[in-house]
């Protein structure tokens, strides 16, 4: 019997290092590694510039995503989407996805207070090259509100990761 592919992906405030648990976990599963920013970067340069375009172009990035990937899980091909998962709409597409293809999945939901996400994101920030955009402390609280933990009402299979 073949194996089936397995979706993983992440639920966590911004700066909750939810990136390296992605890329840790497609190294340790030796699944397909999927990341939403920099496809957006290639794809749209410099189009996306606020909240209204990233929800745009995620969208259709996610639109043209979704068949492809689920042709790789129901090959047996494990895959990790580094897209968020904060809002219940955003985890509606993975659990389309890994429906569709008759997937097992995992949430990891990393769980850590604002003020280390804020503290990481100055430090991300230091390592920037001048004139790059950064995430200040009100941006951050900006886009935070909208954030909503899973819940168990969603029935996922949640991996719980706690820091700070």
């Amino acid at each position: 019997m073949k194996q089936r592919g397995k979706l993983f992906f992440f639920c966590g405030k911004m700066a909750a290092r939810k990136s390296s648990l992605a890329r840790e976990i497609a190294r340790r599963e030796d699944a397909v590694l999927v990341v939403q920013d920099q496809l957006l970067i290639k794809l749209f340069p410099g189009e996306v510039v606020d909240i209204p375009s990233f929800v745009k172009y995620s969208s259709m990035l996610r639109d043209a995503l979704a068949a492809h990937i689920c042709s790789l899980l129901l090959k047996g091909i494990s895959v990790v989407l580094d897209f968020p998962g904060n809002t219940r709409t955003q985890r509606a597409w993975f659990r389309e996805l890994f429906e569709r293809a008759n997937a097992d999945h995992e949430l990891h939901y990393v769980d850590v207070t604002d003020e280390l996400c804020k503290r990481q994101l100055r430090e991300r920030s230091r390592e920037l090259t001048e004139g790059s955009a950064f995430t200040s402390d009100a941006e951050f609280d900006a886009i935070t509100k909208y954030f909503q933990a899973p819940s168990d009402d969603e029935n996922f299979n949640v991996i719980r990761h706690q820091r700070g």
